[in-house]
């Protein structure tokens, strides 16, 4: 957010940091409170998360360390804290407060268009991850980018693991025996019992489908950490989505209580009213 300043700004903001040794279990603040600073994670880890129904079911956004901040949004709105930060280790906490950044702007007002660009940034790469469409084959992709090797090595090791190769090599191997049996040979058989020459084929091909097998599965366990990665994105953003649903249907739901209290309130004046015209009569 800041690497755009000058070492003579990067000191006049450090004079105005608070510091906030925390412990794990900490939280620096709930999702809804009232913001008006941001934080600089200096040692440590915190998580930010949005809140569920109980503890178990709190969704973690984000996992920061040292060298990152949050809550920066809060130097600009008025608006609550749009999710909870929770410390998960020995921290040490860097705290920014809206008003020494605007009396910083004040004195240094084109400072204030890089720190700006650097937030647009950020949240341009939120909103893409929000807007973007998470669920694709990450599989077919990964393919996309394979070699020629790899690809030979794959067939290999499906080869392998198949009936197919199982049949043809229990094939040869009958072959070769009845063909090395002297009296089809003419008393010259190639390779006789106990088969040396076909005992060292068998052990070059072991050794040549050994390293093209492991290859394959390390293949495989890249498509499968791809695969949780993409699903980890999807439910993110799911619940993400689910999380502001909720969120517009508590608000719906309280404006149209208040709304009621209101009509109420009519309905309730209005028959007062009644009640003394009929009087009146």
């Amino acid at each position: 957010m800041f690497e755009g300043l000058e070492n003579e700004d990067l000191e006049v903001l450090a004079r105005e940091l608070r510091v906030h040794p925390l412990v794990p279990g900490d939280m620096v603040f709930h999702a809804g409170d009232e913001g008006n600073s941001m934080f600089i994670v200096a040692a440590g880890v915190v998580d930010i998360f949005l809140p569920g129904l109980d503890p178990s079911s709190n969704l973690v956004v984000a996992t920061l360390e040292a060298g990152t901040y949050f809550g920066e949004f809060a130097l600009f709105d008025n608006q609550p804290r749009s999710a909870s930060a929770q410390v998960t280790s020995d921290t040490v906490l860097l705290e920014l407060g809206r008003d020494a950044l605007m009396r910083y702007w004040e004195d240094r007002p084109n400072a204030a268009l890089g720190i700006l660009r650097t937030m647009s940034e950020r949240l341009r790469e939120t909103n893409a991850m929000l807007g973007a469409r998470a669920t694709r084959n990450v599989v077919e992709e990964y393919e996309q980018g394979m070699r020629w090797s790899d690809r030979v090595a794959d067939q290999v090791a499906r080869l392998n693991g198949s009936w197919s190769f199982i049949f043809v090599l229990s094939a040869v191997m009958v072959i070769w025996a009845l063909l090395n049996v002297h009296h089809l040979l003419f008393g010259h058989p190639p390779d006789p019992y106990p088969y040396i020459f076909f005992n060292l084929v068998l052990a070059v091909l072991i050794a040549l489908q050994w390293p093209l097998i492991v290859m394959s599965q390390n293949r495989r366990a890249e498509k499968e950490r791809r695969a949780a990665e993409l699903d980890f994105q999807v439910n993110l953003k799911n619940e993400t989505h689910c999380e502001e649903l909720l969120g517009e249907l508590r608000a719906f739901r309280a404006e149209w209580e208040g709304r009621e209290e209101q009509l109420a309130g009519l309905l309730a004046r209005r028959h007062l009213g009644d009640s003394y015209e009929a009087r009146d009569r």
